[in-house]
């Protein structure tokens, strides 16, 4: 069974799926680490721990090259050689340095007075992220379903709208910051105009994908174009269209690194920027999986939440995930569900009459 998972078509079993989605995790995580302990694989600098007679200072990386020359130097001349071991380059930190940064990131302040602490400037760029993104759902869902709907409208948008689309995001911040100010605004305008225009096509082709019998049988039994769309369509495309959303919002997330660069430097990627100028790299890796992070949980979220949302996609839920969800919802549906019992036990509650034999 699995040798036939690795065969094309092929459908690992569930156990194997498990495996193999941490394996997805622990075989880069297996090399970053090897790289980082195992000093004979790469490790082309050597961190100075003894300069001895040389020229070189305690906490120097130098290339390997250089300190076996003046190794070489030192012998020739009787005099004291510099001590050292063998280290990767400075950019590229151990994970248990990226893990001590992530901890440090959020109990200890800033190294400037002023400066956002870490989760100051995430909350920042998900704000960004947030307004951006519904921005652009707001006004390009709607726009996307009517353009695969009505083959006119299709026409008349989209060849615009697929002009814009190669045009890169960051070429308009200047016009952005122009128009809109330094501060938030061009920022979430740079989110809008990454996301928007494939938002519209994205979703225009998802739209055309619907079986078109289900259009035909509708407007046999006389359905208006109204009731086309709130009833068959929208319907029709809400498992794709919900996957869809999730994908751009992953698109909207690559643009963050440029639209916080654009008027005044705020959110994660001025933090990431900043630890670089001051060769903390171990904090611009933990910024940088930060951002990593958050976007596979809200995928994983929103993937868990949609199998709720759409249980005729044919996506299996388990019993402990459904428990969770109903936990996690009941705050919501408590008062609905008061009013159901108070109506129910209501002694005052209106009943049906016996019909009159008389």
């Amino acid at each position: 069974m699995v040798r036939s998972a690795w065969r094309v078509g092929g459908d690992p079993p569930a156990r194997l799926s498990g495996v193999l989605w941490l394996g997805a995790f622990l075989l880069p995580l297996a090399a970053w680490c090897a790289l980082s302990y195992l000093p004979w694989l790469w490790h082309p600098q050597v961190l100075i721990a003894e300069p001895g007679d040389s020229s070189f200072s305690a906490g120097m990386r130098i290339e390997r090259a250089a300190f076996a020359a003046a190794v070489a130097e030192a012998a020739r001349q009787g005099q004291r050689p510099p001590q050292g071991g063998r280290v990767n380059p400075v950019f590229l930190p151990a994970p248990h340095e990226v893990a001590r940064a992530l901890w440090t990131g959020f109990t200890t302040p800033p190294l400037r007075r002023g400066d956002p602490w870490l989760h100051q400037s995430l909350g920042h760029s998900i704000t960004v992220i947030a307004w951006g993104f519904l921005i652009s759902a707001l006004v390009g869902v709607p726009l996307g379903v009517l353009c695969g709907s009505v083959p006119a409208l299709s026409r008349l948008v989209e060849p615009f709208v697929d002009f814009i689309r190669y045009m890169p995001a960051p070429a308009f911040g200047a016009l952005c910051v122009a128009v809109l100010g330094i501060n938030d605004a061009p920022k979430v305008a740079i989110i809008v105009v990454g996301t928007f225009f494939q938002m519209v096509l994205v979703v225009a082709n998802t739209t055309r994908q619907l079986d078109r019998g289900l259009v035909e049988a509708a407007q046999t039994l006389g359905a208006s174009d109204k009731r086309l769309l709130t009833r068959v369509i929208v319907p029709g495309i809400l498992p794709n269209l919900y996957t869809d959303m999730r994908i751009l919002l992953g698109w909207a997330w690559t643009y963050l690194i440029v639209a916080e660069l654009i008027g005044a430097s705020s959110g994660i990627s001025w933090y990431i920027n900043q630890q670089g100028k001051y060769r903390a790299y171990d904090n611009v890796f933990a910024g940088i999986i930060l951002i990593g992070l958050i976007g596979l949980v809200t995928d994983l979220v929103l993937g868990w939440i949609g199998r709720f949302l759409f249980p005729w996609s044919g996506q299996q839920v388990s019993r402990a995930s459904a428990l969770a969800f109903a936990a996690v919802t009941l705050p919501l549906r408590l008062p609905w569900l008061l009013l159901r019992l108070a109506r129910r036990y209501d002694p005052k509650a209106a009943r049906p009459q016996e019909p009159d034999h008389a």
